[in-house]
């Protein structure tokens, strides 16, 4: 088969990888039907994940069907079609039963396209298929299904909820790309009073605002006075940090009032400043985290009804084998205005990656 190869800070290619084969009896092999890029993936191949080792198969977000599974497997079998979760869970261990799947002690966690072969190929082997895949109704089409593998819990999970938005909150997200917009998409389900949207690019934050923000900063034009300005000079309850920039990071901290909420859920590939000489006394929440995607389930009855707008998200798509084209529309966000970039398994390589 193939599949997109990391090789080393900078380089990846789309080239033949030996096909994947059942190794534990809790294995599922999933022929990929659509794959989406991560700006994960864009910080290893920068070089801001230096577990990945040269000659791993990137990705860890794929809808797709089983086509085989291991003995011990019992919720999906072959000719299942299937939403493959960023995140593996053993089942077993202390952090699984807490439902902490992101910190799985027993060979799971972020492992795809990490620590093993991921998604970004035409088949990938599943670790724990039962609880690592979840059954998809056919009434949710795979571009819209792939994004509730990754940012749409991860902004929930580690940016809403870790947060802890409230009815009648001011909400600032720092950072409108995908994670962001997410984020903005699912703290609306809370009810805030307003959201407000920073960011650089003019193109996000008009993203933002179809979305739902109810206000926009470009990140240059002093954002936090805007903030001050619209809280009565007491600044956001909750922020969400989106980017992972040392930068963003601080400007997140000098953005909340006392009391509230950062919720960095960026990826940092460089050390950020704690400014606990000003943040001391403000009785500041900063929280992290990996995703652990125990909101998947709700996720995926919400969006089957019609409740997220993942449709919106998907600027670009492109079919399987045209991956080194859609990481280049998609790095260059700014120039491209791409937000979401889905891979079409059944897509036929002529088709172009045009806007939606």
């Amino acid at each position: 088969m193939k599949g997109h190869v990391f090789h080393g800070t900078g380089q990846s290619a789309w080239e033949e990888v030996p096909d994947p084969a059942v190794k534990d009896p809790t294995d599922a092999i999933v022929r990929v039907e659509a794959v989406t890029i991560c700006g994960t993936d864009l910080h290893i191949l920068k070089g801001d994940v230096p577990e990945v080792r040269p000659g791993t198969v990137l990705g860890h977000e794929a809808v797709g069907e089983i086509v085989e599974v291991g003995r011990d497997v019992r919720t999906v079998r072959p000719g299942d079609r299937v939403l493959i979760s960023c995140i593996s869970a053993c089942g077993r261990c202390s952090y699984c039963r807490r439902g902490m799947y992101g910190q799985c002690r027993g060979g799971g966690g972020w492992i795809l396209g990490h620590l093993v072969d991921g998604t970004q190929a035409e088949y990938v082997r599943v670790p724990y298929a039962d609880l690592s895949v979840h059954p998809l109704p056919g009434s949710l089409a795979s571009a819209d299904a792939v994004l509730l593998a990754d940012i749409f819990p991860t902004s929930y999970e580690v940016g809403v909820l870790n947060g802890r938005v409230r009815p009648g909150d001011t909400v600032a997200v720092v950072g409108a790309g995908p994670i962001g917009l997410a984020a903005i998409s699912t703290a609306r389900l809370f009810s805030p009073e307003r959201i407000v949207a920073v960011d650089l690019a003019p193109a996000r934050l008009d993203a933002a605002r179809r979305l739902g923000a109810d206000a926009v900063a470009n990140a240059r034009e002093n954002p936090e006075q805007l903030v001050a300005d619209l809280t009565d000079g007491l600044g956001a309850d909750v922020v969400i940090e989106a980017v992972g920039v040392p930068e963003s990071f601080e400007a997140c901290t000098r953005m909340v009032r006392p009391g509230g909420h950062v919720a960095n859920v960026g990826v940092h590939g460089a050390p950020a400043t704690l400014h606990l000489e000003d943040l001391w006394i403000k009785n500041i929440t900063i929280t992290t985290g990996l995703v652990d995607t125990y909101s998947t389930p709700t996720l995926l009855r919400m969006a089957t009804a019609g409740r997220l707008p993942t449709a919106q998200l998907v600027t670009h798509t492109f079919p399987l084998d045209r991956m080194e084209e859609a990481y280049d529309v998609f790095a260059r966000a700014a120039e491209t205005g791409a937000l979401k970039v889905v891979l079409d398994g059944t897509m036929a390589s002529a088709d172009t990656g045009e806007l939606r």
